[in-house]
């Protein structure tokens, strides 16, 4: 029963993370990557969404990087 008590603090843990990673993000790039999604991997972030320019997708990057010390797997975020 602990077991499962540990388990659910701590995902509700990552969760809090995430979300304070995603916000974190968000603000920083004002809105400038749509549809932005930071999705948790068993070993760190990976980056979704869509931005006009390398540079915004590069900025949304070093966001992340701000925002935790958790690897970033990868930024998937598409430019077009």
């Amino acid at each position: 029963m602990n077991t499962s008590m540990c388990e659910e603090e701590i995902d509700l843990q990552l969760v809090s993370k995430l979300d304070q990673v995603e916000t974190h993000v968000r603000h920083r790039l004002k809105g400038r990557v749509r549809g932005l999604l930071v999705l948790l991997r068993e070993e760190g972030l990976v980056l979704r969404g869509y931005a006009r320019t390398y540079y915004v997708k590069q900025l949304a990057q070093h966001a992340v990087m701000e925002a935790t010390e958790l690897p970033l797997l990868a930024n998937e975020i598409v430019v077009a």
